[in-house]
């Protein structure tokens, strides 16, 4: 546990939000559970776990279960100490403790975040409160911070050969950086660490 901290204080800069995007057919549940608890050992706030066709989401507890278990073997932690709450009050995602948030996605969340954004600005427009001219790329993404509860994606690790990410949150990740990876399956912590190692190193742009 002590030595996933330090690696994670020394990178120049850590990701906030993790976006874990599985393009393969054959999701492991232990492995993402490994990816996830690294996250949280290295201190990493946020953490999404997509796969496209929402495996993971409908098997929600199934997933919980193997990260709390790693949890507890990985770094220590005694998971009794810690309520189990879900994140936003939706069932697509849990606190894990109190430093780490997990939210569990599939190809559907993405889009039905833009469209309550959508119907929240129609009904802005409704009250007079708003008019149509008003929507931006600003006013857009205020709407969807406001309905989503979680910042966006610094970084996206994708596993597997699809050179896609699959509809994993659409909008949200227009600046995210992303890395790819051959393989969630049996993926090693040096292999985890070396993306982390990449995005730290890489110059964002925004475009520019």
């Amino acid at each position: 546990r002590q030595r996933w901290r330090a690696d994670g204080r020394a990178l120049r800069k850590l990701p906030v939000h993790v976006g874990l995007v599985v393009t393969e057919e054959e999701p492991s549940y232990a492995d993402m559970a490994s990816l996830v608890v690294w996250c949280m050992a290295v201190g990493i706030s946020y953490v999404s776990v997509y796969d496209h066709n929402g495996i993971f989401k409908r098997n929600n507890s199934r997933l919980m279960d193997e990260i709390l278990k790693q949890q507890q073997e990985l770094i220590g932690l005694d998971c009794s100490k810690y309520t189990m709450e879900f994140a936003n009050q939706d069932k697509t995602g849990q606190v894990l403790n109190c430093q780490s948030t997990l939210k569990v996605l599939s190809p559907e969340d993405g889009k039905a975040d833009i469209v309550k954004a959508a119907q929240n600005f129609c009904q802005l427009v409704a009250q007079q409160q708003r008019t149509h001219t008003d929507l931006d790329v600003n006013v857009l993404d205020n709407l969807l911070n406001s309905t989503n509860g979680f910042p966006d994606p610094d970084l996206v690790l994708k596993f597997g050969p699809v050179d896609s990410t699959l509809g994993f949150l659409p909008w949200h990740i227009r600046l995210t950086e992303i890395i790819s990876l051959p393989s969630h399956l049996n993926i090693s912590y040096e292999e985890f660490f070396s993306a982390l190692h990449l995005y730290a190193a890489c110059e964002q742009r925004w475009g520019k």
